[in-house]
């Protein structure tokens, strides 16, 4: 628990997060279809609220698990480094973005829904890799690449699959690569001197 007192919003987070998504799982099923985005209904019904509540929820208790432990893995780092009012600022404007980019892409379809935290996580992993460029994060838990490389991977194999199917193995990848991206703008508004720490770390 000392591990979070100097990250009081990820421990926030990550408890409302397991608290909301339990309880949907478990007793209130019916808070998947309230809260999920599904983007025809953000349009054609104005439920603009879908934007900023499908973090709540999850499909299942092994996408909440993986989502608790990057959040948790990732989150006080980028607390710790950016202060928690620009860490939520971080958070939440890559859940817009992301959330915001799934119902650009995915407005036409009548049946598109998608839940959790992705977008806004990816935004603080990418965020992390802004900082610390050359730390390494163990893909797969096994293989040890540098943040920079993850991020561009990353980027790449969700564009990739967007490309192919839009959806795969119910993998939302524009949430993903939305809020990648909203991480990224955010934190350089936030701190227009990250770019340079950026570059400096990889030897520029």
């Amino acid at each position: 628990m000392f591990y979070f007192l100097d990250a009081p919003a990820s421990l926030m987070l990550l408890l409302v997060i397991a608290l909301v998504s339990g309880y949907a799982m478990t007793a209130r099923e019916d808070l998947v279809a309230k809260l999920s985005l599904q983007p025809r209904r953000v349009i054609a019904d104005k439920e603009y609220y879908r934007l900023g509540s499908a973090w709540l929820i999850h499909g299942g208790f092994g996408h909440l698990a993986i989502n608790l432990f990057t959040l948790f893995a990732f989150g006080p780092a980028v607390e710790a480094l950016l202060g928690t009012g620009a860490f939520l600022a971080v958070f939440f404007g890559a859940e817009l973005a992301a959330n915001g980019l799934t119902v650009l892409l995915q407005r036409d379809s009548q049946s598109y829904a998608s839940v959790g935290a992705s977008g806004a996580i990816s935004g603080v992993l990418f965020s992390y890799s802004l900082y610390r460029p050359t730390d390494l994060i163990y893909l797969f838990a096994a293989i040890p690449i540098p943040a920079w490389l993850f991020a561009v991977l990353f980027v790449g194999g969700s564009i990739y699959a967007m490309r192919r199917s839009g959806t795969r193995g119910g993998i939302a990848h524009e949430a993903h690569l939305g809020g990648a991206l909203g991480g990224i703008v955010v934190t350089i508004l936030l701190n227009p001197g990250v770019i340079g720490i950026f570059l400096r770390q990889l030897g520029f």
